[in-house]
């Protein structure tokens, strides 16, 4: 798909920026996702919800800090360190999608923080994210958030890692399901080397 400019037009945004992007939009961010009849993903992402910073500069991961595109290089996902504090370019939109690699959301509506969002809200975007894996038919599917993906899936229990989708009614058959962590500085379990190595267990998987 063709994707909006930054609405930052290359700058980065400032304080007052941000406050103009919060739960304004229910359609935030841009999908990463191949045009019509494109080879099929090896993976699609799925993060919870777009960041403020995110909505920003109309790229996904974007804000300083996020430990999503350091992660991705270190784990041999990427070719390139991708700094998408800008934007993201066409040349890394292109290598992600040369590369099998989609980027989707949960939920579409920007917030500073994922607890922001309901209950609600989460569940209709696993709905929605059925219809798009459905369509897509990717190899395999790596939600970012565990608590956001119980909530979303009914499935209070679930833990990190690959899943039993025949839990998940309506799930394509043949298309793995994953958990991994959120990559945001927030969450404080993690780091850019242990994300790496779970993103590594999901494409070795």
């Amino acid at each position: 798909m063709d994707r909006r400019p930054s609405p930052m037009g290359g700058r980065k945004p400032t304080t007052a920026d941000l406050a103009r992007f919060a739960g304004l939009d229910a359609n935030a961010l841009d999908d990463v996702l191949p045009k019509a009849g494109g080879k099929r993903l090896r993976l699609l992402i799925v993060g919870v919800n777009p960041g403020l910073w995110t909505a920003a500069v109309n790229a996904p991961f974007a804000r300083p800090g996020n430990r999503f595109w350091p992660a991705l290089y270190r784990a041999g996902l990427t070719d390139t360190l991708v700094d998408a504090s800008r934007g993201l370019s066409e040349a890394d939109e292109r290598a992600l999608i040369g590369a099998g690699i989609g980027i989707t959301n949960l939920v579409g509506r920007a917030t500073a923080r994922a607890d922001e969002l309901s209950r609600a809200e989460l569940i209709s975007g696993a709905d929605r994210l059925l219809g798009v894996v459905t369509e897509l038919q990717p190899e395999r599917v790596a939600v970012a958030g565990i608590t956001a993906f119980r909530i979303a899936f009914g499935q209070p229990k679930a833990v990190l890692g690959k899943q039993d989708s025949s839990r998940i009614e309506g799930w394509p058959r043949g298309v793995e399901l994953w958990v991994v962590p959120q990559p945001s500085g927030l969450n404080a379990h993690e780091n850019v080397d242990t994300l790496a190595e779970k993103w590594r267990a999901v494409f070795s998987g």
